[in-house]
């Protein structure tokens, strides 16, 4: 009796995970982009030739940025 109500537990739970994941999916909505993304960049557009070639660039100019230095003020 007990091994039955494990399984149907179980089954229960499997229900409603698929279920949930199936909204999920099916939703369509494109996640957000990340808080920490430059300002000035785009989302990506054209071919992946071209999203590649976006993506270096952006690498590029986050790492022509300088770095803030932390106070030492004691």
């Amino acid at each position: 009796m007990r091994a039955i109500f494990s399984v149907l537990g179980l089954l229960l739970v499997v229900l409603i995970v698929g279920m949930l994941a199936r909204k999920q999916l099916s939703s369509g909505v494109a996640p957000p982009p990340p808080a920490n993304a430059p300002a000035g960049v785009a989302a990506p557009t054209g071919t992946p030739k071209q999203q590649v070639q976006q993506f270096e660039q952006a690498v590029q100019g986050a790492m022509q940025q300088p770095r803030a230095l932390p106070d030492e003020g004691k």
